[in-house]
Parts: C-alpha cells; sequence; structure tokens
C-alpha cells in the first residue's frame, strides 16, 4: 500500500529542521518509501559522477538530497509556514490553510 502525503509535487514549502532551516523552495519528487521529499535548491551535496561516454564530463557534481517530510512546512501565499487542512467544496476535497482558511 502507498503512503499518502499531504504535501504534493510542485508545492512551495519551507524547511524547518536540519542545517538549510528557512530556505523556501519547490518539490521536484516525493519518495513515499523513505518518508523524504527532494526540495529545489535545499539539501546540496557534492557527489563523484563516473565519466560514461567520451561527451560526458566525470567529476564532482551538486545535486539535491531527500529530505525527512517531516522537516518540511507548505506555504500558505498569505501566512506563510502552515499545516494544512481539509474542506469539502462541493464533491471536491480540497486542501485549506489551518490558519487563515485559504485554498492551497
Amino acid at each position: 500500500m502507498e503512503k499518502k502525503f499531504k504535501i504534493r509535487k510542485g508545492d512551495t514549502v519551507q524547511v524547518i529542521a536540519g542545517k538549510d532551516k528557512g530556505k523556501r523552495g519547490e518539490i521536484v519528487s516525493i519518495l513515499p518509501k523513505k518518508d523524504a521529499v527532494v526540495v529545489s535548491g535545499v539539501n546540496i551535496v557534492k557527489k563523484a559522477m563516473k565519466k560514461k561516454s567520451a561527451q560526458d564530463q566525470g567529476g564532482i557534481a551538486e545535486i539535491e538530497a531527500p529530505l525527512n517530510i517531516s522537516n518540511v512546512a507548505i506555504v500558505c501565499k498569505k501566512c506563510g509556514p502552515t499545516k494544512i487542512g481539509y474542506k469539502i467544496d462541493g464533491d471536491k476535497k480540497v486542501r485549506v490553510c489551518r490558519k487563515c482558511g485559504d485554498v492551497l
């Protein structure tokens, strides 16, 4: 069974713990088996890359490493980092900001 998270790909999030605390970025991918997310521009690590072909450059590359999902909070446009609630809007279930009630 696949885990369901309240945060989705494309959401803007803020890091609330760790070395990049306070940084904001967009979610690039979600890794449900590891309970982790990859956020653009956050948790940059250096990785040694092997040369794969004659044209390909090897060396040290900087990539975005996964963060635990508990270390990020979704950002509301009005009130900043917040928790997510749900509301039934007609026949659709929508995500809302817990602080101001605005649809996320």
